[in-house]
């Protein structure tokens, strides 16, 4: 497998530098990012901080409440069923289109996206979209699709039967679509849909609630769910829709594309995925698949029989992360994230922060992005798994606005017309289309410094981009110093390189300065050398210090609170 370090941006927030947004605008009154504006400099300074892809979030066209009529994108989407005003990402409208938001020229958009690929790749970087299996658009309709793509979503749906294996949607017959808490609007601007479709969240009711996933709908695969309980598979013959999502796959991936971010995956049979991805790869065989999944024990399923080449590592080691930051859980609880993978690690991808999920400056999580250190460094080095960062994350961003159909939750929102203060100043007002670090304060140009500095020693150290990692912990829970509670260490190791790395992170509040033991079997597995040694710390490039590396043996380890250290032994 490949390290590799994804920068997960969502262009209509990132590159928007209209100040002081209001909550709940419309485009005209808080603008929005476009695809021109993710130039060469920005490109550039991305790579530099250590990406090597981006993934580009809310490209593909999806439901909004602006109108594009003026342009030939019809018809306008009911509000009544679109969360916020720009709309979910994730509620596709038109799967072989480019959303217009994101347009200079929204009669060009496909061209911006095809020009924004080819710079990607200038700057040294692979793209990633999304792919949105799962679901769609209440309003799905679809006016770019190639002229040999099949016959649009529920066009030969039978909607009298709840569910039939030649179907696209499930269907309520007789019953209209009448969520509960929701506002469907009234007279000739009310959102009438009958029969009811099934919303997305597997919710096969008329009635959803403003809690589930109602501006959605539901795609079937083939699975008849049974009202007492369970379901039963119709995979042969292959259903129709089958073969509309391997089209809109191969689509997108003639664009040059060099990945899909797959959504929900685990609310899509592994059957599908075990017949269209190597379909896909037959023709384009570079191209990786990435899995939004959150059950763990799919996770071996979807890798060796779906044929995923990652998975989100959200439930393992984010939320042990998570936990060990806000003091709920202990340090050495990461032992056991990667021991439960079973081997599996190398197909993680690793993140402290993505569209989902709470900033971790947040008050809702860490309240300081000075305390990212130690994440940071675990989710980076503990493996050679890919990691992920989110736009603004390296600034420090804290969510501390409420955006409008986001509330003040801790996340950035990805349903409102919005701009990031931070993101802002880094990109500057327009004049000069060159990001610069000189506009961020001092801690913000510290805090990106970091992520720099750690990104990049992930990919180009040996022993932290392919190396095999060797767990301390088992040896030092009584070690001098050492508080499992707060601190962790591990070493890492290439035997093509011979490069030896010892890493310690420090969670707490104080300095650390822990006695840490190297077993004897831990020489014995990497095949280590006794003898002196000239450790530098990576991260803070100090002057070398000779140590006595011996089996059994300790030696002294010091680190600043909310710190970590990187020692190369040569």
């Amino acid at each position: 497998m490949e390290k590799f370090v994804i920068y997960q941006m969502v262009p209509r927030v990132a590159m928007n530098r209209t100040p002081n947004p209001r909550s709940n605008g419309s485009i005209e009154e808080n603008g929005c990012g476009k695809l021109a504006d993710i130039n060469g400099h920005v490109l550039r300074s991305i790579r530099r901080l250590g990406a090597t892809h981006v993934w580009y979030t809310g490209v593909i066209e999806h439901a909004h409440a602006t109108d594009y009529t003026n342009y030939g994108i019809e018809p306008v989407d009911n509000p009544n069923v679109v969360k916020g005003k720009a709309g979910s990402p994730y509620a596709i409208r038109d799967y072989y289109d480019i959303d217009p938001d994101i347009a200079v020229d929204p009669r060009r958009r496909m061209e911006e996206f095809e020009a924004l690929v080819e710079r990607t790749h200038r700057a040294g970087m692979k793209v990633l979209i999304d792919f949105v299996p799962n679901h769609v658009a209440r309003c799905y309709t679809t006016d770019a699709a190639p002229a040999d793509a099949p016959a649009p979503f529920g066009a030969d749906d039978d909607t009298n039967v709840f569910f039939s294996p030649t179907n696209d949607f499930y269907y309520m017959p007789g019953e209209e679509f009448a969520p509960y808490d929701v506002d469907l609007g009234s007279g000739a601007d009310a959102y009438r849909e009958y029969p009811a479709k099934a919303s997305g969240n597997d919710c096969f009711t008329a009635h959803p609630s403003r809690n589930d996933w109602y501006e959605t709908v539901k795609l079937n695969y083939g699975i008849e769910p049974r009202w007492g309980g369970g379901f039963n598979c119709h995979f042969d013959p292959v259903p129709p829709l089958w073969y509309k999502m391997v089209h809109i796959l191969k689509y997108w991936a003639s664009k040059n594309i060099d990945g899909f971010r797959c959504d929900m995956v685990h609310m899509v049979p592994v059957e599908f995925w075990h017949w269209a991805i190597p379909q896909v790869k037959a023709d384009y065989p570079t191209v990786i698949f990435i899995a939004e999944i959150y059950e763990p024990a799919l996770y071996r399923p979807y890798i060796e029989y779906g044929g995923f080449d990652y998975l989100y590592d959200k439930v393992g080691l984010y939320d042990t992360l998570r936990a060990i930051e806000q003091g709920h859980q202990s340090a050495a609880a990461i032992t056991g994230c990667w021991q439960s993978l079973g081997g599996q690690e190398q197909h993680m991808l690793n993140f402290l922060e993505n569209h989902d999920e709470q900033r971790f400056a947040s008050t809702q999580y860490a309240g300081d992005a000075m305390r990212v250190v130690p994440s940071l460094v675990v989710s980076a080095t503990l493996t050679a798994a890919p990691m992920m960062i989110y736009f603004g994350q390296e600034l420090g961003e804290p969510a501390t606005e409420a955006e409008g159909f986001s509330g003040l939750d801790g996340r950035t929102t990805i349903f409102d017309y919005w701009s990031l203060e931070r993101m802002r100043r880094w990109l500057g007002d327009g004049k000069s289309p060159m990001p610069s670090d000189n506009r961020l304060t001092v801690d913000e140009k510290r805090l990106r410094g970091i992520y720099s500095r750690v990104l990049n020693l992930a990919m180009d150290e040996p022993a932290l981009r392919r190396g095999s990692m060797f767990d301390l912990m088992y040896v030092n829970y009584h070690s001098a110093g050492l508080d499992p509670w707060r601190q962790y260490f591990y070493l890492r190791h290439d035997s093509e390189s011979g490069q030896l790395i010892l890493v310690g992170v420090n969670f707490g509040d104080r300095q650390a300065d822990a006695d840490v033991m190297i077993p004897a079997h831990a020489f014995e597995c990497l095949g280590i050398k006794p003898g002196r040694y000239k450790a530098i710390d990576l991260l803070t490039d100090s002057s070398p210090a000779e140590v006595e590396l011996a089996p059994d043996v300790t030696i002294r380890v010091t680190i600043p609170p909310h710190g970590a250290t990187l020692l190369n032994f040569k």
